[in-house]
């Protein structure tokens, strides 16, 4: 009887389902370049990504990423790690530079063409990478590694292509370039080389895991190295990155404070709030507020600035918005940025309300259509069954249940079959027979 301990390690062992390791090899050796159609896939995935980023659309952008072939050389140069092939660890290098300044100059020159440059909360979302982005990255790479080393891929790879975001701090860095912001372009950089390091290490912690052969057997001194300059690279990208943790986790609490502040202060003295505006990263930290009737003297805003200690927040400068005409000017700012994120997102619900609407028919309705040309039908069940999953076939097809004392003869199952096309408006269809 096997103990509990084997059995744990039965249900975690990865050997389980492995493809074959030199067939591995091979498919990863097929990704890593980038000519050809994978170049024009690389710079059509980048304008769609751009277009995302620049209407803050965030489908768009997942679309984006799911065509992108900038996987490939990154788990190659994992795998060249991994089995000291470092033949194949200069090809997937010098393929992944290829790939990163294609994407650039793309991304560069569409966000300079185009008219819009605007930062929208798509783009400002990767300017600013944290110790989140390393897990997302470190955990992704694995999901990834032990999927390209299965008989069965699954769906997981396109999960981490979304997962680990390669592309939208490329198209971010364009941007940066095109608009002259260094911050922009610097931030975005640093966390696309998160991504590609983390990607890079956590496959070859999985390839040295699978005791994936060595093409060349290393001697202790260079085994040190290697090790040497992995250990170095993690420190150089883990340090910078927990602390923008660290201001990110900082910047939450100042705003928890300042709601609480803004509550007890105002809202609980019936005091209404029509425009607030925060400033983290300024020295000292700016709260700006504007009130719907109540009017401070210099010496009540004083008394409020002392106050702010009171909620922890020190460094802190409260700014009363009094002049009506600034106050508007600043509303009406804030209304327009909003109402442009709410209509991308109501945008997105009303797509998919259409495919919920386009996968659901109604039953009850059908069948009491039904019952007049087909009396004998007693009760259907109709719905979308998707067929050819995971193919270049895949295709969704409306299949009805009918359910009646006896099945119906073939001119009448026909018959049936041409009044649901075009009741449903559909080219294809299945009917099936329920036994009673």
């Amino acid at each position: 009887m096997q103990s509990p301990i084997r059995k744990l390690f039965a249900y975690i062992n990865l050997n389980k389902g492995e493809e074959d390791k030199t067939k591995v090899l091979e498919n990863v050796r097929t990704n890593i370049s980038f000519r050809g159609s994978n170049l024009w896939i690389l710079a059509c995935a980048i304008v769609v990504a751009s277009v995302g980023l620049n209407v803050n659309s965030t489908a768009v952008i997942i679309g984006a990423m799911l065509i992108s072939p900038l996987m490939g050389p990154i788990v190659g140069a994992g795998f060249g790690l991994g089995t000291y092939d470092f033949d194949l660890l200069k090809r997937s290098l010098k393929n992944l530079v290829i790939a990163t300044i294609v994407s650039l100059l793309v991304s560069t020159v569409y966000f300079y063409i185009s008219p819009f440059k605007e930062a929208q909360p798509e783009l400002l979302s990767r300017t600013s990478p944290n110790i989140y982005d390393i897990l997302i990255a470190f955990f992704g790479g694995i999901v990834g590694a032990v999927a390209i080393t299965r008989v069965e891929k699954g769906n997981p790879i396109p999960g981490v292509a979304i997962a680990t975001a390669l592309m939208p701090p490329l198209c971010t860095a364009g941007y940066g370039l095109a608009t002259g912001s260094f911050k922009f372009f610097f931030g975005a950089m640093y966390l696309y080389s998160i991504n590609c390091i983390f990607i890079c290490i956590s496959t070859f912690l999985i390839v040295k895991y699978l005791a994936y052969p060595t093409k060349k057997q290393l001697d202790e001194p260079t085994q040190k190295k290697v090790k040497y300059y992995i250990s170095t690279l993690l420190t150089i990208f883990i340090l910078p990155s927990i602390y923008f943790a660290y201001l990110l986790f900082e910047e939450k609490k100042f705003e928890q404070q300042i709601a609480v502040f803004t509550e007890r202060e105002f809202t609980e003295k019936g005091i209404t709030i029509v425009y607030q505006k925060t400033q983290f990263n300024k020295n000292p930290k700016i709260i700006e507020l504007g009130f719907l009737s109540k009017r401070f003297s210099d010496s009540e805003i004083k008394d409020l600035n002392k106050s702010l200690k009171d909620y922890e927040l020190n460094n802190t400068k409260l700014i009363v918005k009094q002049d009506t005409t600034d106050l508007k000017s600043d509303i009406l700012n804030e209304i327009k940025f909003n109402k442009s994120t709410i209509s991308q997102k109501d945008v997105t619900i009303l797509n998919l309300k259409k495919q919920l609407a386009a996968n659901q028919y109604s039953n009850k309705e059908l069948l009491a259509e039904m019952k007049i040309l087909f009396p004998n039908i007693e009760n259907i069940s109709i719905s979308n069954h998707t067929f050819n999953e995971n193919t270049d076939s895949l295709k969704i097809v409306p299949v009805l249940v009918y359910k009646s004392k006896n099945q119906l003869e073939s001119v009448e199952k026909n018959k049936l079959m041409q009044w649901l096309k075009q009741r449903l408006n559909k080219k294809r269809l299945e009917i099936y027979h329920q036994n009673q």
